[in-house]
């Protein structure tokens, strides 16, 4: 922990009833804390302070569901997001093994729902030859390899893709093919400032393969810079209630103190996705699901569901449940209602009416990603034909008392909350108008949803997470100048330091 006094700030006000501060004021933050707001504080001996020149002062920003390790290697990854044929996939293929002879091939980002087709291991192999080829789809829940990928990974010979828990289970093994190069300690350093550049304080991991033992081995001096909270999947869940892991403990043993590194949640996948076809839903795909069933499904039984929530829970566990279809929203719900458990929803993607009035109700918390909606409008018209009204429903759920939190998912989507802000306002990548507007989020909303639900920074005892910017981010009204207008501005939010727990981690004033 560190102290600090910024003089002259505009914090700004975020929440209804957060007392408005028009003109400059001082922020004393000692202990890691807000202690003192107001103008003229007297500088206690030995606190460094640094004058802020009125810029405006928001608390730290979070991004509440992150892949960090994918997000890391995105830089050594071939981009396939641009993709709008298997054909173009396979040329880009070509290319790097070309460029690069012998050497894996490790892709990320390509959106199949509109391919318009299923696609075959033989088409890159008769690019790739014996190197192997593994292309993750953009939304992490299948993947389209060669043959010599599959016999490298165990999977056995296929043409079809890898889908659900049979790739999540494979994925561990990927670094049978490619080593750890793109995961050392220096390159999350770098994934960690460029997010702290963009205002950001604080990270929920939930990775796939790495988890709380893996961040206590690489944690270091060179890590400590936000704060992170590390989740569990079901497969480590024993060992770290035997350890006595509970959500928000310290997970330095040798530093208990510390609360830059702390226990997040169970995280489990309940369901699939839209683009893989197989999030569970309660009406049948517009074009038809996979295996047979084109309601999508669910990847665990509701007992199953239920045994793990109240397992997680009894534990002091909160429990992250991924539910993308309707259907299987509701299951999770279920699942909340009976175990009393907390928690989130992670994407609640697409949701009935009656739902929305039931996550506010179970205090549970939306842990939505906007910056999907741009990628998924079309593919969303294309498979849930009429559901575009209750898909990123988040002005229904803002107006129905859920707690709202906003993240990215990256690498699914780009780590960068103020992409997330102006989806959320605008609902549009493009020239079209906004996608069901009436679902918009207005710009102090989703900077709210963006904060970890934080009270706002004249308030003493809240943490000290102070993110400087050199123009007011709501200085454009949506209602006045148009939600592009309003988006526009926030995207080009220009951030001139961050503070994270008193101490100065990005940017200079």
């Amino acid at each position: 922990m560190d102290d600090l006094l910024l003089r002259d700030v505009r914090p700004l006000a975020l929440r209804p009833g957060a007392p408005a501060t028009p003109e400059p004021v001082d922020l004393l933050l000692r202990d890691g804390v807000v202690v003192a707001a107001g103008p003229g504080l007297a500088r206690p001996a030995g606190v460094p302070e640094l004058q802020a020149a009125g810029r405006w002062a928001i608390p730290g920003l979070w991004d509440q569901h992150v892949h960090l390790g994918q997000w890391t290697l995105t830089r050594s990854r071939l981009d396939t997001a641009g993709c709008a044929s298997p054909e173009e996939a396979v040329a880009l293929v070509a290319a790097r093994v070309a460029a690069e002879p012998g050497r894996p091939v490790i892709g990320w980002g390509h959106r199949p729902g509109g391919w318009g087709r299923e696609v075959r291991a033989s088409e890159l192999d008769a690019v790739a030859g014996v190197t192997p080829v593994v292309l993750i789809a953009g939304d992490a829940h299948h993947a389209w390899l060669n043959s010599a990928a599959l016999a490298a990974l165990g999977l056995g010979a296929r043409e079809e893709v890898v889908r659900e828990n049979e790739w999540f289970a494979a994925y561990e093994r990927l670094t049978t093919i490619t080593g750890d190069a793109g995961t050392t300690p220096a390159d999350y350093r770098r994934t960690l400032e460029a997010a702290a550049a963009r205002g950001v304080v604080g990270l929920v991991d939930l990775e796939f393969t790495d988890g709380v033992m893996a961040w206590q081995e690489r944690w270091s001096g060179q890590l400590d810079l936000l704060r992170l909270r590390i989740g569990v999947y079901a497969d480590r869940l024993e060992d770290v209630i035997a350890r006595g892991l509970r959500t928000g403990a310290p997970l330095l043993p040798e530093d208990p103190t510390s609360d830059r590194l702390r226990m997040g949640s169970l995280k489990i996948i309940s369901d699939g996705s839209l683009n893989t076809r197989t999030a569970w839903c309660c009406d049948p795909y517009g074009s038809g699901g996979s295996g047979g069933d084109d309601h999508g499904a669910a990847n665990l039984a509701a007992h199953e569901l239920q045994a793990l929530l109240a397992r997680a829970h009894m534990s002091g566990l909160e429990i992250a449940v991924h539910a993308i279809g309707d259907a299987a929203c509701g299951a999770a719900l279920d699942a909340f209602a009976t175990t009393g458990a907390a928690g989130s929803i992670e994407h609640a993607q697409l949701v009935r009416p009656d739902d929305v009035a039931r996550l506010a109700a179970l205090r549970l918390r939306a842990s939505v990603q906007p910056a999907h909606l741009l990628d998924d409008r079309d593919v969303t018209e294309l498979l849930w034909p009429g559901r575009g009204e209750r898909s990123f429903a988040f002005r229904w759920m803002l107006d129905a008392g859920v707690r709202l939190v906003l993240g990215s998912d990256a690498p699914v989507s780009p780590l960068d909350p103020w992409l997330a802000m102006a989806a959320a306002v605008h609902r549009s990548a493009d020239d079209r108008d906004p996608w069901h507007p009436e679902q918009a989020l207005t710009p102090r909303e989703a900077l709210a949803a963006s904060t970890d639900e934080h009270p706002g920074l004249t308030v003493p005892g809240t943490p000290g997470d102070v993110v400087l910017l050199d123009h007011d981010p709501l200085a454009v009204d949506p209602a006045e100048h148009g939600s592009a207008a309003a988006a526009a501005h926030l995207r080009t939010t220009q951030v001139a330091l961050t503070v994270v727990g008193g101490r100065v981690v990005a940017g200079a004033v």
